[in-house]
């Protein structure tokens, strides 16, 4: 009787993790220069960078996701245009539309020789499902200097998912994204890599 119970229990898990929403891959490019000594330590801010809008709440959901990420490589933070390292973040999300094509296409034919010709007209139809819409989000950090300048980190970060994944929502991309982009801080300069 138990071994039933167990033997149930272990399907019923097995069929939630079949549930879950597929992780899409995020994709990572990072450079910095080959000095990275000053990389992880004291006081940073994340700031909008130039042109940024950093009123919004997602804007502000994934500063929160970003600083996250920085405290937990060492960083103490700072309040905007404090810091002695500045991180300004760029973030944008648009929404990919399918691309429209019509379910029904029509072929004509034709064929002559010397046994006659003949003339075929041929319907397809796709019955395949609308893709569905996508949204696609773009979080760039540059980490410089304040006092100098100098641009001591960069990173790029791309993600792509159904408009119903919840991965689309600003609650749970923020993270991931975040996670993505900073993971193995502070990478391989000039290599993009994916992150699932």
């Amino acid at each position: 009787m138990n071994l039933i119970r167990i033997g149930l229990a272990a399907a019923m898990i097995a069929s939630l993790g079949a549930c879950v929403t597929p992780v899409g891959p995020v994709e990572v490019t990072r450079f910095h220069g080959p000095d990275i000594s000053a990389l992880g330590k004291g006081t940073i801010s994340v700031e909008p960078a130039p042109g940024a809008d950093g009123n919004g709440l997602e804007w502000q959901a994934y500063k929160a996701a970003v600083m996250r990420q920085l405290i937990g490589l060492g960083y103490t933070e700072a309040s905007p245009g404090v810091g002695a390292q500045v991180a300004t973040m760029i973030l944008s999300r648009r929404t990919i539309e399918p691309a429209g094509s019509s379910p029904v296409s029509v072929g004509l034919g034709g064929s002559a020789g010397t046994h006659g010709g003949g003339l075929g007209l041929g319907i397809g139809l796709n019955l395949s499902p609308k893709p569905g819409q996508q949204i696609a989000t773009d979080l760039a950090v540059r980490i410089r200097d304040r006092t100098a300048g100098t641009v001591l980190w960069e990173g790029r970060a791309s993600f792509v998912v159904s408009a119903k994944s919840p991965l689309a929502a600003t609650a749970l991309g923020a993270p991931k994204m975040s996670e993505a982009l900073f993971q193995g801080f502070p990478g391989r300069s000039g290599e993009t890599i994916e992150v699932k």
